[in-house]
């Protein structure tokens, strides 16, 4: 084996940049957030040899003369000073890493100037090695990166073809876009615009900017405050029935710093279960702004992963703001019910472990001085929070069931459920196209819904809160016959099925008959319910209650082709519109669709 020797610190340096710097798109990365940080308000990024080049102008505070070569050596930053600062990060940027990375990997030039001085400072770097001239400039900094990984071979072989590369490029200053409404950010590639932002201040106009309006008309706005842990969650998600194929539309930020959190985008999903269709993903935009304290950035060089103080606190926030955001009849109600569950399973960041709780739990009381715990149920599929976590209860006259007062801060709606005495304007039905759809008309358009969806939705919410489920009595049931594996599903699930009304009585190892089944399901064939409802199992025994749900739901919904009367109709749009949740039904497909008049106007060529 050869001595050990010291390392140069030009290769010292390469070798770090293979950390901070992976592509071009690191590069614009770490020097647009170096222009957030120093207080830029117009930000412009040009890329041209084949995204080798990088210029990236702002008019932020500057750099001091005195301050530039130090700027460039590694380690060297003005965000942190000592070993507390480094838990209490409240800039985008701090490691001190970037610059040195960028120089020692590109031919790079800094012209930059401060507002206490008339004359700028410019610095030519090359293999690590820096050289300072007095220049003239306007107040603010412009980085000019040439020919990078010029002197790595085998780094430039390895990048993806310029469009790839560029795409890359985007995606980061689209994501820092969003989220700094107040600062106007252009991208150029080759001298043609390509993003670019006006800082007019408001989030939703800024989406608009750069995504397009009619992203921004099926958006929800989510504000949730929680003024005691100091958490507040803001943003835009996109209702159920506006769908996107892959998650790369999760826009998440924390304290305005891009992400990606496992934890966040779990919370995500959770909130949107049941309302969307496999394979589709809603629109997000959410800023979670956390106390520097409770979250640590410090876990990789590129900052893009976080640890929690308080995972479960911060999944739980999250996920009930978005739910809040999506609800039709949100703060209309001061209090939750909640469900028993025997025994749940603790979600942490993606890490489940089993944990025995009492059997009567309560939604989680944001000023009580303990922390939060989430718990998953792996039989629901679903979040709670144990009543140990929220000591201040009532019970309600009748007795049974536990409600809470939900007292934490908040400026968005919160929990939902319909307003019995509330009363509702009454929609104006024109009638039934194809015996499937109904057709109303409103004051923006003419609105079309899926009968059969429609009704479905509101079964599945009222199935989800009864406790106890009415029956009929079967005096005649087909003998159905099952596999072992479905059978055994079945026996040990008897308490799920008698839940939801059904009476299941084997006659044999895998042959059955139905006692009783829901009493809106008296018409319906036990061997078709029974079908449905263990083929959409697919292998996950625990969803098997959700798949009860859904397919009573189905089952019980007026079908598509059915003819029905003006004052059916009536009834099963006045029902639907008292949902918690009226975009999807719980297989995720759309209710209902609006065709605005401007629209219809159109194709008629007539002016509105």
């Amino acid at each position: 084996m050869a001595r050990i020797k010291q390392l140069s610190k030009h290769l010292i340096n390469q070798i770090a940049a293979g950390e901070v710097i992976e592509r071009p798109a690191s590069v614009v990365k770490e020097l647009v957030e170096n222009s957030i940080d120093a207080g830029a308000t117009k930000i412009s990024v040009e890329i041209t040899n084949e995204c080798r080049n990088i210029r990236v102008a702002d008019n932020g505070s500057g750099i001091h003369p005195d301050d530039i070569m130090l700027a460039f050596s590694k380690h060297a930053t003005s965000k942190i000073s000592n070993d507390e600062d480094l838990y209490d990060i409240e800039t985008l940027g701090f490691r001190g890493e970037a610059l040195s990375s960028i120089i020692s990997i590109s031919k790079l030039s800094c012209t930059t100037r401060t507002k206490d001085y008339e004359y700028g400072t410019k610095v030519v770097c090359e293999n690590s090695e820096v050289q300072q001239v007095q220049a003239g400039c306007a107040v603010g900094t412009i980085m000019d990166v040439r020919d990078l990984f010029y002197n790595i071979p085998a780094r430039l072989k390895f990048l993806r073809n310029p469009n790839t590369e560029f795409s890359y490029i985007q995606e980061i200053v689209q994501s820092i876009a969003v989220i700094h409404p107040n600062v106007a950010i252009e991208l150029k590639k080759n001298g043609k615009t390509v993003l670019k932002t006006t800082a007019q201040g408001e989030l939703k106009r800024n989406l608009k900017e750069i995504f397009s309006s009619g992203i921004v008309e099926h958006l929800k706005e989510v504000l949730k405050t929680d003024e005691l842990s100091g958490l507040r969650i803001s943003g835009y998600v996109s209702t159920p029935d506006f769908t996107r194929s892959s998650k790369k539309d999760y826009h998440i930020y924390i304290n305005s710093r891009t992400v990606k959190c496992p934890t966040f985008m779990k919370s995500v999903d959770m909130a949107y279960r049941n309302l969307m269709g496999s394979g589709k993903y809603p629109f997000v935009v959410l800023n979670l702004e956390i106390p520097p304290t409770d979250v640590d950035v410090n876990v990789h060089p590129t900052k893009k992963e976080v640890r929690y103080k308080n995972t479960n606190q911060v999944f739980n926030f999250i996920m009930t703001g978005i739910m809040a955001a999506l609800s039709s009849n949100g703060g209309n109600i001061q209090t939750a019910t909640v469900t028993t569950f025997p025994q749940a399973s603790r979600f942490d960041g993606g890490n489940i472990s089993q944990t025995q709780t009492s059997d009567k739990v309560v939604p989680f009381n944001r000023n009580s001085e303990k922390s939060l715990d989430v718990f998953y149920d792996k039989e629901k599929d679903d979040m709670f929070v144990p009543s140990e976590f929220s000591p201040k209860f009532s019970l309600e006259n009748g007795g049974g069931e536990k409600v809470v007062p939900l007292q934490e801060t908040t400026e968005q709606k919160r929990f939902f459920t319909p307003t019995e005495n509330q009363e509702v304007e009454e929609d104006l039905i024109i009638g039934q196209y194809k015996n499937t759809y109904i057709l109303i008309e409103r004051p923006d358009g003419l609105e079309v819904v899926d009968q059969h969806i429609a009704e479905e939705r509101f079964l599945y919410e009222k199935l989800k809160s009864e406790k106890q489920v009415m029956s009929q009595m079967l005096f005649i049931s087909d003998v159905l016959t099952v596999s072992m594996t479905e059978a055994e599903i079945i026996k040990e699930n008897s308490a799920k099925f008698e839940k939801f009304g059904y009476g299941i009585e084997f006659t044999s190892p895998t042959e059955l008959i139905f006692r009783k089944v829901p009493q809106m399901l008296a018409k319906v064939s036990p061997r078709e319910i029974l079908s449905d409802i263990l083929e959409n199992i697919e292998g996950n025994i625990d969803g098997l209650e959700e798949n009860i749900l859904k397919t009573t739901a189905c089952k019980a919904s007026v079908k598509a082709g059915q003819k029905l009367s003006l004052w059916q109709m009536q009834e099963i749009i006045k029902k639907w519109r008292t949902t918690k949740l009226p975009y999807t039904c719980p297989h995720g497909r759309p209710i209902s669709k609006v065709l605005s008049h401007k629209d219809i106007a159109s194709w008629f060529q007539r002016n509105m």
